[in-house]
C-alpha cells in the first residue's frame, strides 16, 4: 500500500518540512512508487546459541541448534517496514548462491521490492556467525558482497520515486563528504523525507562535523551512548535538544529507559515495554522501522515513539533480527495490551 495522504501527515506534525513546518512542494499531488527506499548491507546471520566456550584444537563440540536468518541493519529495517504494511524497495547486492536466494525469498515474503537487488557473479553473499550465551555475543564475519557497499551507489533517480529514504552506514571521515553530497542532492532533487541512523563509530572519532548533515535530515536516529559522544554532552536529552535545532527531529533510543525525541524544541518521551529478551540482534533497526512507519502514517510524536518501542521490544523475543518483528495488527494489539496492563497497575 503506497502512502498518499501527505496533507494528513503534515497536520499531525509528522511529515512537515524540516525547517518551515509547511508542506514541501509537490507533496500530496502524486503517489510515489515506493513508500521507502533503502540502500545498504544485507547478509546471512547464522546464530548459534548457548556457546559458553569454543572447542579446543582438534576437538568437536555439539550444540542443540543453529538458526539461519537474514541480517544486516539496512535489510532488517527494510523487512520491518514491509511487515508493517509499507511498500519498501531495497538496493544492495547478494551472491549468486543459495543464501542470496534465501534473502530474495524473505524480501518477497515481507512485501519488499527486490528489483534493485543486484546478483554478483564475483562475490558470495556475506555471512556472519553469531555465538551467543546468557552473558555475551561473539561474531565471525565474511563480508562478501557487502564489501562493495558505498553510499555513492545510491540511485537518486530511484529515490525520486519514493516518499522516504532511510540512510545508514556513516563512518566519519571515511565517507563524510560522500554523505553530505548525497543528502544535499536528495534535498535539491527529490521530494523524499530522510531518516538517518548514525550508528556506532568504531574509530572513536565521533566527528563533530556530522552536524553538517543535520539540516538535510528529517528524522535523526541515535542510541543514548552515540548521542552523548557526538553531542559532547552529559545526557542524551541535552544532545537531542542541540541536534534538533538543525535536524527535523532527533530520536534517541534509550534501551531499558524507553526512547525520547525532540522536535521544534519540545521533548517527547515513551516508556519501554518489558519483554523477555531472547536475542537483541537488530533491536535498534527494528525501533527505527517502527518509528518511520508511524512517521509515514502521520501518527503523533508520542505514537511514533510507541511504535518504535513496540517493534524494538517484540524483535528481541525470538532468535534473529526480524523473526519476532510484528505485523501492523500485532503491533497495535501489543501496544494496547501494554497500556492496559500499565493502567491496571
Amino acid at each position: 500500500m503506497v502512502l498518499q495522504n501527505y496533507d494528513t501527515m503534515n497536520k499531525t506534525g509528522c511529515g512537515s518540512d524540516r525547517k518551515s513546518g509547511h508542506t514541501r512542494e509537490g507533496e500530496g499531488m502524486n503517489a510515489k512508487k515506493w513508500d521507502v527506499y533503502v540502500y545498504g548491507d544485507v547478509n546471512i546471520d547464522i546464530v548459534i546459541p548457548g556457546v559458553e566456550k569454543f572447542p579446543e584444537p582438534g576437538q568437536e563440540d555439539e550444540v542443540s541448534v543453529m538458526e539461519t536468518f537474514v541480517g544486516g541493519g539496512a535489510a532488517l529495517f527494510t523487512l520491518g517496514v514491509g511487515k508493517l504494511g509499507l511498500h519498501p524497495v531495497f538496493q544492495g547486492e547478494v551472491g549468486d548462491d543459495c543464501y542470496g536466494e534465501l534473502i530474495r525469498n524473505k524480501f518477497r515474503e515481507s512485501h519488499v521490492d527486490d528489483s534493485l537487488l543486484v546478483i554478483s557473479k564475483e562475490l558470495k553473499t556475506g555471512i556472519s556467525l553469531s555465538f551467543t550465551n546468557e552473558k555475551d555475543r561473539s561474531f565471525l564475519t565474511y563480508r562478501g558482497t557487502n564489501e562493495k557497499i558505498s553510499i555513492v551507489n545510491v540511485d537518486v533517480e530511484k529515490v525520486k520515486e519514493a516518499a522516504h529514504i532511510h540512510v545508514t552506514g556513516y563512518a566519519g571521515s571515511i565517507n563524510h563528504n560522500e554523505y553530505l553530497e548525497l543528502l544535499k542532492k536528495i534535498k535539491a532533487e527529490t521530494q523524499a523525507t530522510v531518516s538517518f541512523d548514525v550508528g556506532w563509530d568504531s574509530t572513536g572519532e565521533w566527528k563533530p562535523e556530522i552536524r553538517d548533515l543535520f539540516p538535510y535530515i528529517d528524522v535523526l536516529f541515535m542510541n543514548e551512548t552515540e548521542a552523548e559522544h557526538y553531542g559532547r554532552k552529559e545526557s542524551a536529552e541535552e544532545a537531542a535538544r542541540e541536534f534538533a535545532r538543525t535536524a527535523g527531529m532527533a530520536v534517541i533510543k534509550m534501551g531499558k529507559k524507553g526512547s525520547i525525541a525532540v522536535k521544534d524544541g519540545r521533548l517527547y518521551q515513551a516508556a519501554p515495554y518489558i519483554v523477555e529478551a531472547v536475542d537483541t540482534t537488530g533491536a535498534g533497526d527494528s525501533f527505527n522501522a517502527g518509528f518511520v512507519y508511524g512517521f509515514l502514517r502521520g501518527k503523533s510524536m508520542e505514537e511514533c515513539l510507541k511504535c518504535g518501542n513496540g517493534c524494538g521490544a517484540l524483535s528481541v523475543t525470538a532468535l534473529g533480527g526480524n523473526t519476532g518483528f510484528p505485523t501492523e495488527e500485532k503491533l497495535e494489539t501489543f501496544i494496547k495490551n501494554q497500556e492496559t496492563i500499565e493502567r491496571n497497575k
